[in-house]
């Protein structure tokens, strides 16, 4: 049976890594991702191919689209990659994938001619209603934070494409697991669960409030938008989330009671006094290097609701949210997790309190993909030319087809551990290489030399590449590094297999 074919863009972050447990089954999945599957923890299965890019560089986003197109196309795309962190600074990431990395994308697909291109947004792109109202499906994304700015754009660029790119958005609520995984619920409980000072002091009435839908019920989510998507006006917005709010004054009593076993009763901090005392905090943080999750933008949303009202969306898509994945009656699950594994909690939420970052890595890998003919010639000549020291002796038995085949080989095997971030992948290919070369009668030092030249015929290509500039210490983390290793791995199997010679 043929498969579905599926594109999911942010693969690797929270919610792609559970949407691909499920559909892996049921469809062919295009994953692209700024980090590799072993280091995000993805699903690796046979329906996946997982395309470690980032969105934000357009090169090697249109190569793999490219070779999506070329193998058949694909009938959806799950736009979730983008960038929100709770720092309130503008930080350039912002521009550089939530509207350069969506444009990027939409020229790619407008040329696939898919069925959906479903667009990933957050409740968080609105304003806060007015007391007594609720957000619904029709709200404008007019909120003043950043994120909201720019999904304001996305949305807008989404019209932009209409007729080749048939659209439809999700705004999710706060997005949480039973390890918790929402940096601001998780700062809240290491407060109030500690013995900390402040550990029973609520900002305001305790009344800020926001929607919550569990991981689980976004999975659900997207399968059953998957199934009508069809049935789905242009550019519509659906909202994915629990309808209400939950108070942090609820969120505090569940926790601690299922923590303690008893109510805990909290201390109201007026709002005035919070404001103040945020802008004290952080002064202090960044006196001392470190400031606090807890910044001063966030004085102005005190006992604000973010009230929702998705109705609509239920009825629209046959789906809710199921209420034993309500956070309130999850928390003695997150509190029963935190307190059976520790460590693996804090290891889970401080990865999601994490920031995103440029992955320099990908553009040395795509800097490596450019000069690579470059880098053979070099090598070739190295190995094989007039100049090549006399100690490659053993090289120079092999056809030029039969060197440059190795020598690609090892050069691809390098990119991909550049790309993956790991270098275990350039050193098993070095004890395979060890072992036959030990058999066929080379030495160690002809081994590791040839291995060395790799290195330098790498620095040298990039070193004329005006792109490359500032990219030294990446360079000699991701390339020399890892060199490095493969030969130490070359002297450990010659020294196992009693061929030394250093």
């Amino acid at each position: 049976m043929t498969l579905r074919r599926l594109v999911i863009t942010g693969a690797s972050g929270f919610l792609g890594r559970h949407v691909l447990e499920v559909v892996k089954d049921h469809f062919e999945v295009f994953a692209l991702a700024r980090r590799s599957q072993r280091e995000s923890s993805a699903p690796v299965h046979p329906n996946i191919h997982w395309y470690q890019v980032d969105i934000g560089d357009k090169e090697p986003l249109d190569a793999v689209f490219q070779e999506i197109i070329d193998t058949g196309g694909a009938e959806v795309v799950l736009h979730l990659a983008a960038h929100y962190d709770f720092t309130g600074d503008e930080h350039p990431e912002y521009w550089r994938t939530n509207i350069e990395g969506l444009r990027n994308v939409l020229e790619c697909v407008k040329v696939l001619h898919v069925r959906r291109f479903v667009f990933a947004s957050s409740v968080a792109a609105c304003n806060f209603p007015p007391a007594g109202t609720a957000l619904t499906e029709s709200s404008a994304p007019d909120g003043e934070h950043i994120y909201a700015k720019t999904k304001r754009i996305g949305e807008a660029m989404l019209a932009e494409y209409e007729a080749s790119v048939p659209s439809c958005i999700i705004r999710f609520g706060a997005m949480f697991s039973d390890w918790c995984e929402y940096p601001p619920q998780f700062v809240f409980m290491n407060t109030w669960l500690s013995k900390a000072w402040n550990a029973r002091i609520l900002a305001g009435k305790g009344m800020s409030a926001i929607p919550y839908l569990h991981v689980r019920d976004a999975v659900t989510f997207i399968a059953k938008l998957l199934q009508r998507y069809q049935i789905l006006g242009p550019g519509e917005v659906l909202i994915a989330s629990c309808s209400g709010s939950v108070t942090h004054a609820q969120l505090f009593e569940a926790a601690t009671h299922a923590y303690f076993g008893r109510k805990r009763r909290p201390f109201f901090m007026p709002k005035p006094l919070c404001r103040v005392g945020l802008y004290g905090m952080d002064w202090a943080g960044r006196a001392l290097g470190q400031r606090p999750f807890e910044r001063p933008w966030m004085g102005k949303y005190i006992d604000l609701q973010l009230t929702v009202q998705a109705e609509h969306t239920y009825e629209r898509l046959g789906w809710q949210p199921n209420p034993r994945l309500e956070i309130l009656r999850r928390m003695p699950f997150l509190v029963e997790n935190l307190k059976a594994d520790p460590l693996e909690w804090n290891r889970k939420n401080r990865a999601a309190m994490k920031e995103p970052r440029l992955r320099r890595n990908l553009l040395v890998h795509r800097l490596l993909e450019r000069h690579e003919h470059e880098i053979l010639t070099a090598l070739m000549s190295s190995l094989r030319g007039e100049a090549a020291p006399r100690w490659f002796v053993g090289h120079r038995r092999f056809s030029p087809d039969d060197i440059e085949w190795f020598l690609r080989q090892v050069l691809r095997h390098l990119l991909n551990a550049v790309r993956a971030r790991d270098k275990a992948l350039f050193m098993a290919h070095c004890r395979d290489l060890a072992e036959r070369r030990f058999k066929q009668g080379f030495t160690a030092q002809e081994v590791c030399d040839a291995l060395a030249t790799i290195d330098q015929a790498c620095l040298k290509a990039l070193s004329a590449d005006p792109e490359a500039a500032g990219l030294d210490q990446t360079l000699h983390d991701t390339v020399t590094m890892t060199v490095q290793l493969g030969i130490d791995e070359v002297q450990e199997v010659y020294e196992v297999m009693g061929g030394r010679t250093f």
